[in-house]
């Protein structure tokens, strides 16, 4: 399980994020949610290391995650998938995802590149193909598939659906589902299509300027309209 306690992240004078409590269970989608500038990306890169915390705590298990290297977050179970689809595109796809699995976790299942290209047979299709001649839904697979050959216990997804058509957003979600029913993976979905993100989800947590304004079940965020009127605007 993550569990995030007054976690405060700074910028200069600006508060991102402003004591921010709350819990991801094991195996179960939490979607984070909220307007522009509330404070999701930067959760996000301040549990993976890449910006510091000003104060509070995060752990994985037994991880301290503020005191953890960003270098060594894949072996302690962690993988970040940011949003912009970074992949490099010289390499091939099959190069893109051997990467990923460089930083695979000991003693935890076996980085299988056979296993993710079933997963995203589009991946297997193309796996002699350079990189930055994918479309966009490919190499948002092919992003999600590099983290998921570390074997992580816990997968960040930031805006995973951005500029995407809604077919491959919803084959995307349903494989995420998956995932989490069939694995246990523990997943923390950040996205601007909270309806989207909240028809996967078990959990919801509703960002408002630094500052977590909604943790409760996806569903009770679904049912209560004035919440989401107030909040995620449908």
């Amino acid at each position: 399980m993550l569990d995030v306690r007054d976690l405060t992240t700074t910028y200069g004078a600006v508060r991102a994020l402003d004591g921010v409590t709350f819990t991801a269970p094991q195996g179960r989608i939490t979607a984070v949610l909220g307007a522009n500038g509330a404070g999701k990306t930067t959760l996000l890169r301040t549990l993976s290391g890449l910006v510091p915390a000003a104060s509070g705590s995060a752990r994985l298990g037994d991880t301290d995650l503020l005191t953890t290297p960003a270098e060594e977050m894949t072996r302690a179970g962690l993988a970040h998938v940011p949003e912009g689809r970074g992949v490099i595109a010289q390499l091939t796809v099959e190069e893109n995802l051997r990467l990923g699995a460089l930083g695979a976790r000991g003693g935890g299942r076996k980085a299988d590149l056979d296993r993710v290209t079933d997963l995203f047979p589009v991946l297997g299709e193309r796996r002699h193909q350079v990189a930055h001649t994918l479309s966009g839904g490919e190499r948002q697979m092919l992003v999600i598939a590099r983290a998921l050959l570390a074997d992580p216990a816990i997968l960040l997804l930031d805006e995973p659906s951005l500029g995407l058509a809604p077919r491959i957003v919803t084959q995307i979600f349903d494989l995420l589902r998956g995932l989490v029913d069939d694995d246990g993976l523990t997943v923390v979905l950040v996205e601007q299509n909270a309806r989207s993100a909240l028809s996967i989800s078990d959990v919801g947590l509703v960002l408002d300027l630094g500052k977590v304004v909604v943790h409760d079940d996806a569903a009770v965020l679904v049912d209560d309209a004035t919440l989401r009127h107030a909040y995620l605007g449908f």
